[in-house]
């Protein structure tokens, strides 16, 4: 039987963003934006390390859990081809990030029980733009073969990050059920808060459910700004409750913008902080608190003293 997730009931932290950290805070080279290819030589493999530690003892010192996700956001079948990986070659370095995760969790000072191994699944295009909408099916049979890889690597839940429009995320939602595993949905939106295909978050939210007898652990909003969201989280509305997460942006730019940049936008840490905690304050439900593109650990640490710290009595 698997184990219930830390993080229905309290707050995880999880990291920043990953692969701009990489590239433009580190200097890695990613090709296609695809992490998962550091996993291939041992001077990648110890530069994730390097990356994830620090967040872990940052959980540590603020005393709560952390959801490692896997660096295989851009690792699904499609990718392979791009990456000049075979695919058997893409399969095994899906199964090395969960690895690397696993001995990072039994290696830690936080309590195993409160540190989750996820794994990762991005969309099956571009992260910003949705490209060509597949149906339902397709969507499930694609994604289906990153999720039984994952499951293999004995994972505690997946992640479908970036997720752009509401078939994909459908599609894979049913095959996190197909492997028997708790899947977090995470839409990203415009700067007009609805999906990149034109639907509100309430009605991506409710569609997924409806189409999947409500199987998602949780949804969660990652890859915008909380200006482009916050005002249109209704209070007390179904769908809102069902939102657990947010791994935001740092910068208040559209994705068209960002997509542009040659330079990273930071943003301010201290800022994206206190609107988190606001956010946190309106909406108790948020127990998963994250960064996406541009964020780093300066902003999951200003994150964490902001929203961990009691709230001011009246």
């Amino acid at each position: 039987m698997r184990r219930p997730l830390p993080q229905l009931t309290r707050i995880a932290l999880t990291d920043g963003g990953l692969e701009t950290d990489l590239l433009f805070n580190r200097g890695f080279d990613l090709p296609h934006f695809a992490s998962v290819v550091l996993l291939g030589t041992a001077e990648g493999r110890a530069a994730l390390e390097a990356y994830y530690r620090p967040y872990l003892e940052l959980a540590r010192n603020v005393g709560c859990g952390f959801i490692l996700e896997s660096a295989t956001w851009r690792a699904s079948p499609d990718w392979a081809s791009p990456l000049a990986l075979r695919p058997a070659e893409l399969d095994r370095l899906n199964l090395a990030a969960v690895e690397l995760l696993k001995e990072l969790r039994s290696g830690c000072a936080i309590d195993p029980s409160e540190v989750v191994v996820s794994g990762c699944i991005g969309p099956r295009g571009d992260g910003y733009d949705p490209g060509r909408v597949m149906g339902v099916t397709e969507a499930r049979d694609y994604h289906g073969q990153q999720a039984r890889v994952l499951a293999s690597a004995d994972v505690d839940m997946l992640s479908a990050l970036t997720m752009t429009n509401i078939n994909e995320a459908t599609g894979i939602a049913l095959a996190a059920a197909e492997v028997d595993l708790p899947v977090a949905i995470s839409f990203t939106v415009e700067t007009d808060g609805r999906l990149p295909t034109g639907e509100s978050l309430g009605e991506a939210v409710t569609a997924v459910d409806e189409a999947t007898g409500a199987s998602p652990a949780y949804f969660m909003i990652n890859c915008a700004h909380p200006d482009h969201f916050v005002s249109l989280l209704e209070d007390g509305a179904a769908w809102t409750q069902r939102l657990r997460g947010v791994r935001a942006n740092a910068s208040r730019c559209s994705h068209q913008e960002l997509d542009a940049m040659t330079e990273l936008d930071a943003g301010d840490p201290d800022d994206l902080a206190q609107l988190y905690r606001t956010l946190l304050e309106r909406h108790p439900q948020l127990t998963v608190l994250g960064g996406c593109c541009g964020t780093d650990l300066r902003h999951l640490t200003a994150i964490a003293e902001a929203c961990m710290r009691p709230p001011i009595s009246s």
